[in-house]
């Protein structure tokens, strides 16, 4: 099998980041993705907010990107040299790490009163927002809304994260920025075209499967396939190639993906079975039917009119990842989810080792708001070495972080 190669070790080069720093505590892990970012050979400048100076020093940040640091919107100075809308025709990138709950509300309401702000209106280049904050401002309606309004009028803008852990109010729960390094890694994606999965053949299940009870009824679930098909752009996208197993869905195929379309969980397991002799990584997203009807009807069923229950028998589905994970062709890395209703992360856990699988990611479906249909989701990364949350987020943005993952595991089995 091919080692997966990592993203972090693209250059930088002839690449220009702008970094915009904000006024929260997290202010101090933005030194180390500046590092980050001039470590891989990008020209970075960076611009602060007046209360983003409380927290770390502007000394501190020209000293690691080699460059002046911006403040004032109205610095003369700045202004003779590279001027606020020279600095945003610059960038290639603008990151704003920490972005904070004040920060994301000045810019959805389309202020430009200070440096930063004006420079999101200005520039053309990509924009992330590294959110942090307290999870109850996190959590809040109206920091909720300024986002999925700003989401709305800027399709291409990204929101990476933020985490959930210990703040440092105390709290506990969402609201953490991510760290440097994962920030880095996720801006790489947004700046040239990824080849971390180059040469990788990996196999996808996505969506639900049906199983028949007569012609015209069957058992199945809510799934949309939505997050698989996310994996599938994003891994062509990074240069793999790949086959995606979907099960009944009206999803369009995405650009340099060989499509199989299945019905069933016995049509999914005999397709994924017949890739393995050249598959290096298998991720099963779909939403495989625990059982099917043990007989199903030639013809369609009847009601008597006499209310007559009817009774059906059911047997269990094979189990597709753990066939996959336990089979003698089995692929370099095999990664399971698993969608749950509660007790999400002990659950997660507990497949890992019943799947004999490298990774499994986990994702509470009772929540409306990333459960199935759902364009976001927020998930548990779980391996034997680590369990790191990531979201709400964008599934496409949620598929990115689960391949920067994989491509960063260790090359020995983790499970």
């Amino acid at each position: 099998m091919n080692a997966l190669s990592s993203q972090s070790q693209q250059s930088l080069k002839n690449k220009r980041v702008l970094v915009g720093i904000t006024g929260g505590i997290a202010a101090y892990k933005s030194a180390e993705l500046v590092r980050l970012f001039s470590k891989a050979g990008a020209e970075v400048r960076v611009v602060m907010t007046p209360a983003a100076t409380e927290f770390i020093t502007p000394l501190t940040l020209q000293a690691l990107s080699g460059n002046p640091v911006s403040q004032s919107l109205l610095d003369e100075n700045a202004e003779m040299g590279m001027g606020h809308i020279e600095l945003a025709r610059w960038a290639d990138l603008l990151i704003v790490a920490p972005a904070t709950a004040d920060f994301i509300a000045r810019m959805n309401a389309g202020m430009a009163n200070d440096l930063l702000t004006t420079l999101c209106l200005a520039t053309t280049a990509n924009i992330v927002l590294a959110p942090a904050m307290n999870e109850k401002m996190w959590l809040n309606p109206v920091t909720q809304k300024n986002l999925a309004s700003l989401q709305e009028a800027l399709p291409e803008l990204q929101v990476f994260g933020p985490a959930s852990g210990e703040q440092a109010c105390g709290d506990v729960g969402f609201g953490r920025m991510l760290e440097p390094n994962q920030l880095f890694e996720m801006s790489l994606s947004l700046m040239q075209p990824s080849q971390s999965l180059l040469n990788q053949n990996i196999v996808i299940t996505a969506g639900p499967t049906r199983e028949a009870i007569d012609p015209v009824r069957y058992l199945s679930n809510h799934s949309s396939g939505k997050m698989g098909f996310a994996l599938a752009e994003a891994a062509a996208q990074s240069g793999a190639s790949v086959t995606l197993i979907a099960g009944p869905v009206n999803l369009p195929t995405p650009a340099g993906v060989q499509r199989i379309n299945v019905t069933s969980a016995d049509d999914m397991l005999r397709e994924a079975l017949a890739q393995l002799d050249s598959c290096d990584v298998f991720i099963g997203t779909a939403a495989v039917a625990d059982y099917r009807p043990a007989q199903a009807a030639n013809q369609k069923l009847k009601k008597d009119g006499q209310g007559t229950d009817l009774n059906l028998t059911l047997q269990e589905n094979p189990d597709i990842i753990a066939t996959v994970a336990q089979h003698p062709q089995r692929p370099e890395r095999v990664i399971a989810f698993a969608a749950e209703t509660q007790n999400v992360a002990d659950y997660a856990h507990k497949k890992l080792t019943k799947k004999n699988v490298d990774a499994v990611v986990a994702n509470d479906v009772s929540r409306q708001d990333i459960g199935f249909g759902a364009d976001q989701n927020e998930i548990l990364w779980v391996t034997a070495s680590q369990t790191v949350t990531f979201g709400p987020a964008s599934k496409l943005d949620v598929a990115r972080f689960i391949l920067n993952q994989l491509t960063t595991m260790d090359t020995t089995n983790d499970a």
